[in-house]
């Protein structure tokens, strides 16, 4: 990725300025392995084993959640990826997509040939190197990813008001939804984010900076008609989305909760689960767990912290959630 498009995501992306909290009370936690590690994005398997990307050392760090054992599954520089930002399990295929971005330019130690971005596949249960394919446009951002039933993936683009979509066998991207309601605002920061697909079939997506939540109504395997859904409060940065069933989801916000989404009609209400992480990137839910990603990742992006070591070791959370909170 060239310099330009990484600062133009700096401020805003992930949370600058918002507080820091070095604990968590009664949450159950497990550390993520690296002193630059900046955890990014969380999936799981159907067996309870989480992967999580690293934003600064790069790589993807496998959990086993009965015992807390974790090592590195992806070594940092696989397939030429850099930072790793989303992640997806893909039981269907064996595969696990993770979007690589080139954030060396801002400082970011995690090895690689890659200078922009790109969508990596690895094999689920060896971890090696599957395939490669890059994001169209010489300012792209890889961000976070979805899998339809057919096997098509579709990504995030942050830097583009895009949502690309690589069908089963296919070696580029095509574009499978624009729309300028997508674009991050003027003043800067990072579009587009979260993306899931419904209980009813449609694609949902989150913009960081703008704190919106659009619906993609899918007919065919084709875009239709998108509306940006009105809330019960105002997003602030959401982030990643995950389906949990009944048209309901988990966010996190940036400014440090994780919700429960329920989409009705044209609208949705938003019910804060947790509201004490400090810069919460990403969630996986496994059976009734909530697993939340807590980033730091001011200490990444904040020029004024760049000598200051953030809170060691980076931490997974553990949330309990009601009944009424996983359908």
């Amino acid at each position: 990725m060239k310099l330009r498009c990484s600062l133009e995501l700096v401020v805003l992306i992930f949370g600058l300025g918002f507080s820091v909290r070095t604990t968590r009370p009664h949450l159950e936690s497990i550390p993520i392995p690296g002193t630059k590690a900046f955890p990014e994005s969380i999936t799981s398997k159907s067996d309870g084993t989480l992967y999580v990307g690293r934003l600064g050392d790069g790589g993807i760090v496998r959990i086993k959640t009965h015992t807390h054992e974790n090592a590195i599954f992806v070594q940092p520089g696989a397939l030429g990826s850099r930072s790793i930002l989303g992640v997806f399990a893909d039981e269907a295929s064996n595969t696990l997509w993770a979007c690589s971005n080139d954030l060396s330019a801002l400082g970011a130690p995690a090895k690689g040939s890659d200078t922009g971005s790109a969508l990596k596949a690895f094999d689920l249960r060896t971890g090696n190197g599957k395939s490669s394919v890059s994001l169209p446009g010489t300012h792209a951002f890889c961000n976070d990813i979805a899998v339809d039933a057919k096997g098509s993936i579709y990504v995030t683009d942050s830097a583009n008001p895009t949502i690309l979509k690589l069908s089963p066998g296919a070696t580029t991207f095509e574009v499978f939804a624009q729309d300028s309601a997508f674009s991050a605002p003027q003043s800067g920061g990072a579009g587009l984010d979260g993306i899931a697909f419904g209980s009813d079939g449609n694609l949902y997506v989150t913009t960081y900076a703008a704190g919106g939540l659009f619906r993609v109504e899918v007919k065919a395997g084709r875009a239709g008609r998108i509306t940006a859904l009105s809330g019960d409060h105002q997003l602030r940065f959401p982030d990643a989305l995950r389906t949990i069933g009944d048209n309901s989801f988990l966010l996190v916000e940036g400014a440090g909760t994780l919700d429960r989404v329920v989409i009705k009609d044209n609208g949705f209400a938003a019910t804060p689960i947790y509201g004490n992480f400090s810069t919460p990137t990403s969630v996986a839910l496994i059976g009734t767990t909530a697993w939340v990603t807590e980033g730091n990742t001011t200490y990444f992006f904040d020029i004024s912290k760049k000598n200051v070591t953030p809170p060691l070791p980076f931490r997974i959370y553990a949330v309990s959630l009601r009944r009424e909170n996983t359908k």
